[in-house]
């Protein structure tokens, strides 16, 4: 099983992640996100940080996921290569750790730059196995 694909979009860029679980689907929502910012085979995981997020229903949980770990790169010039759900409620909450360290630009080639991820074609469904597809703001 393929973790994640990259969507082409007209003006902004999208993915599809893929799981056998909807948390593994958040993961690989994340991996891929980081993996469209730069080569994270660079990223070495020095570092993890405890991120908690919260919506008022899965698609909106997913968004504010992954808006965070925006937040963390733009502001805290953070980069991630690995991530791990350790609480989920499989809707409204979820407590996650990333793994990554401070961002180098000695090391790590910046390749898109993400400005949020939107609610634009937004959707969680689940076939023979759980997908979520999603649309970057670039």
């Amino acid at each position: 099983m393929q973790a994640f694909e990259v969507l082409e979009h007209t003006a902004d860029v999208g993915l599809k992640a893929y799981g056998n679980t909807l948390k593994e689907v958040f993961e690989n929502a994340a991996v891929g996100m980081f993996s469209l910012i730069t080569d994270i085979e660079n990223v070495k995981p020095t570092l993890s940080e405890d991120i908690h997020v919260e919506a008022e229903d899965r698609e909106s949980l997913l968004v504010e996921w992954l808006n965070e770990l925006i937040y963390r790169f733009e502001v805290k010039y953070r980069i991630y290569k690995r991530f791990e759900i350790i609480e989920w409620d499989g809707e409204y909450h979820l407590h996650a750790k990333a793994y990554g360290e401070p961002l180098d630009l000695g090391r790590h080639q910046l390749m898109t730059q993400i400005k949020a991820c939107s609610y634009h074609m937004l959707k969680i469904e689940r076939n023979d196995l759980w997908s979520a597809q999603v649309i970057f703001d670039i």
